[in-house]
């Protein structure tokens, strides 16, 4: 008797079965990236997400549902992370002239200056993990990701 894994394996092309191999490699790749996200940013007062819907609300006029399209989240997530920053001083909301209740989300000084800090830390910490990977492969990885995404993002629309 065999397991429903072993089973859907058995439906695999072998590309497909590398693929699959890719994917649980992404999530545990996505969950290393969001601790080392939030040790960076701990004392700042900052989290991955935090920093992330900071970073997008920077330089742009943006609302809650722009920042959610824009980084493939819920509406609802980003208000919440929204709100922890209000709360926390990082933003303030804006009125927004094109949208009466959709309100533009603009760091403050404060939200500023973290994420100066952040970005300062991030590139430290993106140097040393790259250190010693080849230019060539990093780009290839690069590439493939977005070659999935785009295939992914085809057939979901």
């Amino acid at each position: 008797r065999i397991s429903a894994r072993e089973a859907s394996r058995l439906d695999r092309t072998p590309e497909g079965e590398l693929l699959t191999d890719i994917v649980v490699e992404t999530f545990g790749l996505n969950g290393a990236f969001l601790a080392a996200g939030d040790m960076l940013t701990r004392d700042l007062g900052l989290s991955s997400a935090r920093w992330q819907v900071l970073a997008s609300a920077d330089g742009a006029e943006r609302t809650v549902a722009d920042i959610a399209r824009r980084m493939g989240l819920r509406r609802q997530s980003v208000q919440r992370t929204v709100n922890a920053l209000l709360y926390d001083g990082f933003v303030v909301l804006r009125s927004n002239p094109n949208h009466r209740r959709a309100k533009l989300i603009e760091p403050t000084g404060k939200g500023r200056s973290a994420l100066e800090e952040t970005f300062r830390r991030q590139s430290e910490w993106a140097n040393a993990i790259a250190r010693d990977l080849s230019t060539d492969d990093l780009k290839r990885a690069g590439q493939l990701m977005a070659a999935i995404k785009a295939r992914l993002e085809r057939r979901t629309a």
